[in-house]
């Protein structure tokens, strides 16, 4: 496994749109070094190969099974992310994995069961929380700035990912949609921010059964829906503070705040919780708005930092941040959300904890 004085070695399995963000952000980070990539469609990994360096391209089963790799980067699509990451830790590998950990808990607790058996990390996205943007409202809730939290307000509303994914229809497949797209951003910076959700409730609807790709070579074909595109939910924190999150696909343009803390005291006004930097507004108590963090810089964190800092975890042997404990737990909410939504059920009790999830 990783020297701990040497880079963790990783395989990226998944070389879709999301990949080159990816390889280009992992570039020069002394943490890890990505050494081969695999893709059920050969031409995609030697072309993402062609265009990061990455010295080797493999089948998919010889690179879950090659010994000279320490961790698997999971970047297939959602329905596949148990799968790929059940057979990464039968090989001995640690696994980060693009969000959701799984789309069921079923396969998220196997997959946190199948590590704890082999001494084995997983790890996974999002990573946004670990960015300046919401390190910044933390600190600020932290240290009493807005008094006590009472509700949050978070909002996440656009007419869908076919305006830019040339290869949308993954997006709209049951596991997916502006939910688990979208909503694991919001959950991961909500818990990190108010502790872990108790309680949900959603309602949920379909605008359009069928959709159509607007970009690349594809444009102009159709596809159907498969999963709910806008849902509704309001939630219920462990330390009292209540909130609401709306996730969609059907809206063709707001002006809704992205996401507000509020307080006794004080509001915060946060940048999206799918970005890493700011800006962070600040209404304290006697005070107008002032800016507390300007907008982003460039510097202000990146997709992958989570990998990295799992990577540095691994190498020292201290707890990493973007956990699997964490994710399981965003998972139970998703799926409550989800279960909610469809059948207008009322409201669903959430089981897990951020540290004790599955």
């Amino acid at each position: 496994m990783a020297d701990a004085r040497g880079p963790v070695r990783v395989g990226v399995v998944g070389c879709g749109n999301v990949s080159s963000r990816y390889l280009a952000n992992l570039a020069g980070q002394p943490a890890v070094t990505v050494a081969a990539c695999a893709d059920a469609d050969p031409a995609r990994a030697r072309a993402l190969a062609a265009a990061h360096r990455v010295p080797a391209v493999l089948p998919v089963d010889d690179l879950l099974a090659d010994p000279g790799l320490d961790l698997v980067l999971n970047l297939t699509p959602p329905r596949a992310h148990a799968e790929v990451s059940l057979r990464a830790l039968a090989h001995g590998k640690h696994v980060y994995t693009e969000k959701p950990l799984a789309t069921t808990m079923t396969d998220g607790r196997r997959v946190l069961d199948a590590a704890r058996a082999r001494s084995l990390r997983v790890g996974t996205a999002p990573d946004t929380f670990l960015g300046v943007g919401a390190r910044t409202c933390a600190a600020l809730v932290a240290r009493g700035a807005i008094g006590t939290p009472t509700s949050v307000a978070a909002a996440m509303m656009n007419p869908g990912p076919e305006r830019f994914h040339p290869e949308p229809e993954f997006l709209y497949q049951e596991g997916a949609g502006p939910l688990f797209d979208i909503g694991p951003y919001y959950l991961t910076v909500l818990t990190a921010l108010m502790g872990p959700v108790v309680r949900v409730g959603a309602l949920g609807g379909t605008a359009r059964a069928q959709r159509e790709v607007l970009t690349g070579p594809r444009a102009g074909s159709t596809f159907r829906v498969e999963t709910l595109t806008h849902i509704n939910t309001v939630l219920e924190f462990a330390g009292g503070a209540l909130g609401t999150l709306v996730t969609s696909f059907d809206v063709a343009a707001t002006r809704t705040p992205h996401l507000e803390i509020h307080g006794t005291e004080g509001t915060i006004v946060a940048a999206q919780a799918n970005s890493w930097g700011g800006p962070v507004l600040l209404k304290g108590p006697g005070t107008d708005f002032v800016e507390v963090l300007p907008g982003p810089r460039g510097s202000d964190g990146f997709m992958g930092m989570g990998l990295v800092d799992m990577a540095e975890a691994i190498r020292t042997g201290r707890p990493a941040q973007a956990t699997g404990n964490r994710g399981l737990h965003v998972l139970e909410v998703l799926t409550a959300i989800a279960d909610t939504a469809r059948t207008g059920g009322g409201f669903a009790t959430i089981g897990s904890t951020l540290e004790t999830a599955g």
